[in-house]
């Protein structure tokens, strides 16, 4: 099984700052995953390198007495270059289909499934609303950019058979406004 955690509630609104922390609740949500994440049987880590990933992820390493492997491959979706309102841009996307969209983000998302697929089982991803939703599409075949709403802390479960990963459960929606 592979664990993919939305991070908890940032302190400010993606459009707002370029890498927030965690707010106060976010620390709370970060911790009671951790006591999840240690129950589902997750041993190790990797993360998003934007900083609410990482605090989201400092509970469980701090409870299974580990260090999580920082990783460009699960972060954010980069914003393409010349957009001037990011928050318009992905509101937009996130509306559409991966293939519909005037940029081409086939390779962010493959790459992204190609990492986890190498990683070990019981493995824990910390990372981002729109990355799960592009791997957890990508896996399931579904061209939409947004086909659930993961919300804060939120663990999807990926499975691996004859080395071919599938959705054994979307995490918990909520109605978390992402931008």
């Amino acid at each position: 099984m592979i664990f993919l955690v939305r991070h908890g509630e940032a302190a400010a609104g993606w459009g707002d700052h370029p890498d927030p922390g965690l707010s106060d609740l976010g620390q709370k949500q970060a911790s009671a995953v951790a006591g999840e994440l240690a129950r589902l049987g997750a041993t190790q880590a990797v993360t998003s390198p934007m900083q609410r990933c990482r605090e989201t992820a400092r509970p469980f390493e701090q409870a299974q007495q580990v260090v999580a492997t920082v990783s460009p491959a699960v972060s954010e979706i980069v914003t393409p270059e010349g957009v001037g309102d990011r928050v318009t841009w992905l509101r937009n996307l996130m509306a559409g289909t991966w293939d519909a969209g005037a940029d081409d983000f086939t390779a962010w998302r493959s790459t992204m499934v190609d990492f986890i697929g190498g990683l070990p089982d019981n493995t824990v991803v910390f990372s981002h609303f729109v990355a799960i939703n592009a791997i957890a599409g990508m896996v399931a075949q579904d061209p939409r950019v947004v086909i659930f709403r993961p919300g804060h802390c939120s663990v999807t479960r990926l499975e691996r058979r004859n080395n071919v990963l599938s959705v054994a459960e979307y995490g918990s929606e909520s109605a978390t406004r992402v931008l």
